[in-house]
């Protein structure tokens, strides 16, 4: 009997299924926490358009989302949730971008500006150090924050400062 040869041009990836369901789940996390940022702001376009008629004539009062989580916002967080189990049961590594757009305390989706707000700090003497450079996202729904270093490019060291400064300020013949 032959061995028998693998087929070319196709790659077998380990664990594909729990790569899709997990691309997945993201997917459907993303997607409800997008929809509820939408209905969040058509209510609020439709509450400015009420009269104040309408507001006293209301028999039933609506449940009204708060400002860090709205309908879809727990079912979002429960997406999120179930995808962290896949991959640790798993045993499979999340991407570091899905990572970092994941609160680690309270499993929200951060998004800037909705669930989340992001600033940078730079804790060096003046801000002087551009190096040292920091994005921090603080999560709007538990209040943790996240840092996470910003890649600039550093200054050579000495000697090789020196050896490029020597050949600069040399002349061109």
């Amino acid at each position: 009997m032959a061995k028998s040869q693998p087929t070319k041009g196709v790659s077998k990836i380990p664990n594909k299924v729990l790569y899709s369901r997990i691309s997945y789940l993201y997917q459907a996390a993303t997607y409800l926490a997008l929809q509820d940022d939408e209905s969040q702001k058509r209510s609020t376009v439709k509450n400015a358009l009420r009269s104040p008629v309408e507001d006293v004539m209301e028999v039933e009062p609506k449940c009204e989302a708060n400002i860090t989580g709205g309908l879809y916002h727990p079912l979002s967080r429960r997406l999120i949730t179930d995808l962290r189990s896949v991959s640790l049961k798993g045993l499979m590594r999340m991407s570091p971008d899905m990572k970092h757009s994941i609160c680690k305390n309270c499993q929200t989706l951060l998004m800037e500006g909705t669930t989340c707000t992001a600033q940078i700090e730079n804790q060096s003497k003046g801000g002087k150090k551009p190096w040292a450079d920091v994005l921090v996202r603080k999560c709007n729904t538990c209040g943790l924050e996240k840092r996470f270093p910003l890649e600039t490019a550093r200054q050579p060291r000495r000697p090789r400062r020196s050896n490029q400064e020597a050949q600069t300020s040399k002349p061109q013949s």
